[in-house]
């Protein structure tokens, strides 16, 4: 049974970047969704493999992945959030960005442009790439589609509209600027360095 993450911060604390009534809508009623439909779905694999049938699997493992996947992309996307407090990426963390993107203002620059063009529902992820041995970033597309197998997201931005409609309406532009505010570097830092150590 996966459970619900605990914020670790209030609902109002994002404000004014990230208002109080998108997070409680989107902590707790989407991502909640997210959370029981995942349950669901994972209860009903117990039972086809007791039985030993799998009339329904492909549904189910198609399910699976664009729930399960909404789960863990709605966590780190709230985990990578925070008040706006003055926070940068760590020395390594961004030694690998001025590598990659050849400074963080090209880095950021590539990010938003990216952001500003995901396709109905997706998402933008900075990405660290194993095989590659590098940072890339990427579109996610609903929450499991072109995706580069391997690739672990350090950093992401939810896109799909109920992320950012009620305070910002069609102003994506803003939305992104406004995350840009509020992202919490330590957090996002860490897991680099997660990554780092597991290789």
């Amino acid at each position: 049974m996966i459970e619900k993450i605990i914020l670790p911060y209030s609902l109002d604390a994002l404000e004014p970047y990230y208002n109080k009534e998108t997070l409680d809508i989107h902590y707790n009623k989407l991502y909640t969704g997210y959370i029981s439909n995942t349950n669901i779905i994972e209860e009903k694999l117990v039972k086809e493999r007791i039985l030993g049938k799998f009339d329904n699997i492909k549904c189910l493992e198609k399910d699976l992945t664009f729930f399960g996947s909404g789960v863990i992309l709605h966590e780190m996307f709230f985990l990578n959030m925070g008040p706006a407090i003055s926070s940068r990426p760590s020395e390594i963390l961004m030694k690998q960005i001025n590598n990659d993107f050849g400074s963080y203002q090209k880095f950021v620059a590539q990010f938003v442009a990216s952001s500003k063009v995901v396709e109905a529902s997706g998402w933008n992820l900075l990405v660290w790439v194993p095989r590659f041995k590098r940072l890339e970033i990427l579109q996610c597309e609903k929450h499991q589609n072109l995706t580069l197998w391997g690739c672990v997201p350090i950093l992401v931005l939810d896109m799909w509209e109920h992320s950012y409609f009620l305070q910002y309406k069609t102003d994506r532009a803003l939305y992104i600027d406004s995350f840009f505010k509020i992202i919490n570097w330590d957090i996002v830092s860490k897991r680099f360095d997660k990554v780092l150590k597991s290789m």
